[in-house]
């Protein structure tokens, strides 16, 4: 296998998703966006609690979100040997979230987390959608990458 991407379930919730199914979702969004075959990541799937414990203390927003990524590169402190391979990050995601926003859009579980996996997976290699022309190209690849999947992009985004 070329990436690695270590897939962690919080042992409080149990996902309708296999860790195996999540693992091909962030290896195809690599392989799309031209990632080197050693790259690692960490995929965290988490309770809404937890999330807003995350969004508390790293963003100074308290309230749950849907996905967070921690780029291993916007760490300046963070340092790796240079015998391992790159790591990229974690992209950390609400189950619960995932759900809601399912049931909101009409849509299978199994696609609203392509969305944010893809996404999460975008803001750890530098895209960002604070700007409208950096969102108008992450939401192009995004799409490019949710089809490939076969998943059909929500029409809000």
């Amino acid at each position: 296998m070329p990436y690695d991407v270590d897939v962690q379930i919080d042992p409080a919730i149990t996902p309708e998703i296999s860790p195996a199914e999540m693992r091909a979702i962030v290896e195809e969004a690599l392989r799309s966006l031209e990632q080197p075959d050693d790259v690692e990541l960490a995929l965290i799937v988490t309770t809404d609690e937890q999330m807003q414990e995350l969004n508390r203390g790293f963003r100074g927003i308290d309230a749950p979100t849907d996905v967070l990524s921690f780029a291993a590169s916007e760490g300046g402190d963070f340092v790796l040997p240079a015998d391992l391979p790159p790591y990229l990050g974690d992209v950390i995601i609400s189950l619960p979230a995932a759900r809601r926003q399912a049931e909101e859009r009409g849509r299978p579980l199994r696609d609203e987390l392509a969305l944010l996996i893809v996404h999460g997976c975008l803001h750890l290699l530098g895209y960002d959608h604070a700007e409208p022309e950096d969102q108008q190209a992450m939401w192009a690849r995004q799409a490019d990458i949710l089809r490939r999947l076969g998943v059909e992009p929500p029409p809000d985004l």
